[in-house]
């Protein structure tokens, strides 16, 4: 079955996102080598070419990051292109969302809008793969994310086996899913010390953003 992976982060190919649809696909291709991969859709301007794509697939697998608690901008640009082509039977649709934050739980809310999404478009409703704590993937060795890009192969292996994914390993990807009271506790007494904005402060430093990160641009003041 001919399988369609989009990469919905506005990184593209610089993203963590890429990393691991990159090792979702290899597993997927140890099985079945009929995989259509390297769209981007932040290439806005092939949506057509896109959603063309997604038409002639068996299976899809949308991943992206999370922005704000749902989605980027040329995600939601897609799904609106494919509202259009609806209803989309015979094709099953995963998702691979990952996000900075350490807690699975933020991921969950845009879970729930896609497999309503999914629905709503006539397609089978695979999943959605969540992994917190992404951000550090692209800057760590790979042999520290060893045991993190197997369970991405094998979930690739599984779907080009079973056309499903595996939901051991969907739930074991969900940890943590929430920090207990004793760690936010420990993470609050700690935070005014600033450990949590170095990275953040660097970023913001490098994109000459420092001075305006408490700006408010739409609070009407």
């Amino acid at each position: 079955m001919r399988l369609a992976v989009f990469n919905g982060s506005p990184r593209k190919k610089a993203g963590n996102t890429q990393i691991l649809l990159e090792k979702f696909a290899e597993g997927y291709k140890s099985i079945d080598s009929d995989v259509l991969f390297g769209a981007y859709l932040k290439d806005m301007q092939k949506a057509g070419e896109n959603v063309k794509a997604f038409k002639e697939a068996d299976i899809i697998v949308i991943g992206f990051p999370l922005y704000t608690d749902a989605m980027p901008g040329v995600v939601k640009y897609f799904f609106e292109k494919l509202w259009l082509e609806k209803p989309l039977s015979g094709k099953k649709l995963g998702f691979i969302v990952q996000s900075g934050f350490p807690e699975a739980i933020h991921s969950t809310f845009v879970e729930k809008y896609l497999e309503r999404f999914t629905e709503n478009l006539g397609c089978e409703y695979l999943g959605t793969i969540i992994k917190g704590g992404g951000e550090a993937i692209r800057q760590t060795p790979e042999k520290s994310n060893r045991k993190l890009f197997d369970y991405f192969r094998k979930l690739g292996k599984e779907l080009a086996r079973n056309q499903q994914f595996n939901q051991d390993i969907l739930q074991e990807l969900k940890k943590t899913y929430m920090f207990s009271p004793a760690v936010r506790f420990v993470f609050r007494v700690i935070r005014p010390m600033g450990l949590f904005d170095r990275y953040w402060n660097k970023e913001l430093k490098k994109n000459n953003a420092f001075e305006k990160r408490y700006d408010a641009p739409y609070s009407g003041s």
